[in-house]
Parts: structure tokens; sequence; C-alpha cells
């Protein structure tokens, strides 16, 4: 974007922060008022049902936008909570929407996002063992932090291993023991919640009925 597209859409943003861990970014069915990119931190999206079981729906990482979906219901479709110190750039959704329609450029990025949020949404669907689940996970992971200037190869997992494991729909004793598995047979290291990938190709290898057609590239 130009510099004069990039003032307009300075003028717009609401610094927030930081917030503790925990803290709630949103609730579910708050009105949908802005969107919010993570300047730093990691938010996690989830909803609870009637018994207050709680299902996490992702994870957003800085450079990562949330709060697209609301758009259609004008309602926030989930809870977004931080799981460490998040610090955002808060949006205007109304203000945001009129910018786009001046500057074609965000309005394409913005259609970009919601595709992405589609994809990702999709990418642990259907029938999968617990090997290619985290092994895909991991790898994603990895994508979407390099996109954002990030090491491609090591990160840290800011989310507790019962966050993955309800995210993957699995045990959290999988996930431990699968994560133990990984490390032993030298795919991964592991130092508290500092990953590090050491087999990139033997990863995709499992991942490969999930990663159909290679690893995505988040933009």
């Amino acid at each position: 974007m130009d510099k004069t597209s990039l003032k307009d859409l300075h003028v717009l943003v609401e610094h927030v922060g930081p917030l503790r861990p925990g803290t709630h970014v949103f609730r579910e069915r708050e009105p949908f008022e802005a969107i919010a990119a993570v300047r730093s931190g990691t938010v996690k999206t989830c909803v609870v049902d009637r018994d207050g079981r709680e299902q996490v729906l992702g994870f957003h990482f800085p450079g990562e936008v949330i709060g697209l979906n609301a758009i259609d219901g004008e309602r926030y479709p989930c809870n977004a909570v931080a799981l460490d110190a998040v610090q955002l750039c808060r949006f205007s959704f109304p203000q945001i929407a009129v910018l786009a329609t001046r500057l074609p450029r965000l309005q394409h990025h913005l259609f970009r996002l919601l595709s992405r949020d589609i994809g990702t949404a999709r990418l642990l669907a259907g029938d999968h063992s617990a090997d290619e689940r985290l092994a895909a996970f991991l790898l994603v992971v990895a994508d979407r932090l390099a996109a954002q200037g990030f090491p491609s190869n090591g990160f840290t997992l800011s989310m507790p291993r019962t966050d993955i494991a309800n995210y993957l729909r699995l045990a959290p004793e999988t996930v431990s023991r699968v994560f133990r598995r990984f490390r032993d047979e030298k795919l991964i290291q592991v130092r508290g919640r500092d990953v590090e990938l050491t087999d990139e190709s033997r990863l995709e290898n499992l991942a490969s009925s999930i990663l159909r057609g290679g690893r995505p590239v988040p933009t």
C-alpha cells in the first residue's frame, strides 16, 4: 500500500494492551464492532457449551487478524482470550469497511484473510490419526509464524498442551505421548514450550493426508 493509504489506515488504529493472560478480547454474542490484529502474544478463540465445556477453535499469532468471522452475524460467534501478554491493533470495522471501498488492495487483503480463516478451520477436519494431526499442526504453526518473519523451524507454543489437545480433538495424554514420541524419534526438540522442527520432511510425510497439495503458505 502507498504511503497515503497507510496514513488513512493508521488513523483508524487503536492500540490495545498489553492484556494479561486470561483476559477476553471479546466474548461470544457481544455486538461486532471491530477486528483486531495481534501485535504480540497469542490469542485463543473458543466456545463454551451449556455444560461449561470449552471447545478451542484456533490460535492467532502476531500479524494475524481476529474477529473476521463476526461479519455475517454482526455478533462475535466465539470468545477470544489472551494466552500470554497480548498487544493488539484494533480497527473499527464500519470505518475500515468504508476505507476498503476506496482502497482495492485493502479490500483484497481482507478477502484473503477471510479465505485463510475458512481454510484453517477446515484443516484438521476428517478422520486422521493423532500423529497426522500433531504433525500438521506443528507445520502450519511454523509456516504462519515464518510468514510474519519469525524463524521457520523454531517457535514457542504459548498455549498449554490441554488447549492443543482440545483443538486437535484428542485427549491431553495422547498429545503428550505423541510429543514424546516425536522427540524420541528426533522429529522435534522440545524445551518447555519451545519447539524446534528437526526433521521437517518426515513431519511432512506424516501430515501428507491433511496437507494435500503441500503446505499452505499464509499471505
